[in-house]
């Protein structure tokens, strides 16, 4: 089979859409034939080096957290799943032809592949943190970088909760906020003394998706530092705030199954930008650039 691959760090022009040695599924997991695969920031963080620490690189790098196909292998203790079925999910190495998923769940019907695929990482990635923050109903969410996949779907996520949220964007994407029902501010210096005018005062929790704001403005917005919780800021949990990557702290096949139930009533609606795996570099060109309204997903 074929797979992005790379085998030095760097940019874009490291990548190549080359032969793989085929995955099979282990216990608890299931392979698909991949219809779609979407691009996350960990991707392009992995291939350029982000968390190698300097060191030089060995053996061959693969790409892919999340990705949606058709079941067509099925592990040891697996139940509620056939071959044949059409399921999104999440797994390793999913920019490929075929790929292991260690979560998912049943794709309904409506949704289309590439938006099944953009929803496996954003999904959970969403209804980790505002469980760890311990938002509820009724209570006003400020989401900083709300007009990415993750932050598009967290805001989404959490509006369908019934919580209030205002979220930041660039100049750009403001009336794509409001589409998505979100009280927009804009990005940057001040936001958030923005986000607190909007709120008409402090809100009752944060959710940080960018990691750019002074984590001591972030708080500032709160009642207790714990009421923020960052996937972007990694030296923000000194400040007593909630730095989540996942591990112990995630429910996946919960979050897909809410993920799944959002998808299908529209209550989630994910833009997306489509390209052919071979042309998988011009969409991580994109994904560096750091303005990605929606997500960008790979297909055959």
């Amino acid at each position: 089979m074929k797979a992005l691959q790379f085998s030095e760090y760097g940019g874009p022009e490291v990548l190549r859409w080359a032969e793989a040695e085929e995955p099979h599924a282990g216990p608890g997991q299931i392979r698909i034939k991949v219809a779609a695969a979407s691009i996350n920031p960990i991707d392009w963080k992995l291939s350029t080096g982000m968390f190698a620490g300097g060191k030089p690189m060995e053996g061959v790098g693969r790409l892919g957290f999340d990705a949606a196909g058709v079941v067509d292998e099925i592990g040891d203790g697996v139940t509620g799943v056939q071959v044949g079925d059409d399921v999104f999910g999440r797994g390793n190495a999913t920019q490929a032809e075929f790929a292991v998923l260690d979560a998912w769940a049943l794709k309904p019907s409506s949704v289309d592949w590439a938006l099944a695929a953009a929803a496996g990482v954003s999904i959970e990635t969403a209804e980790r943190g505002l469980r760890l923050v311990g938002v509820e109903p009724g209570q006003t969410l400020f989401v900083d970088g709300g007009a990415g996949g993750v932050g598009a779907t967290v805001v989404q996520v959490a509006i369908a909760r019934g919580i209030r949220v205002i979220a930041s964007a660039g100049e750009g994407n403001q009336d794509y906020l409001r589409e998505i029902r979100a009280i927009p501010v804009v990005y940057g210096d001040g936001v958030a003394d923005r986000a607190r005018a909007a709120a008409g005062g402090d809100v009752d929790a944060v959710f940080d998706v960018a990691g750019k704001t002074p984590i001591a403005e972030l708080i500032g917005l709160v009642p207790e530092p714990a009421k923020v919780v960052t996937i972007a800021n990694y030296g923000a949990a000194e400040s007593g705030v909630i730095l989540t990557r996942g591990g112990a702290d995630s429910h996946p096949f919960e979050a897909l199954a809410q993920g799944a139930r959002l998808l299908e009533s529209s209550q989630l609606v994910i833009k997306f930008q489509t390209f052919p795996f071979d042309r998988a570099a011009e969409a991580y060109a994109i994904s560096l650039g750091g303005h990605v309204r929606g997500k960008l997903v790979l297909v055959p």
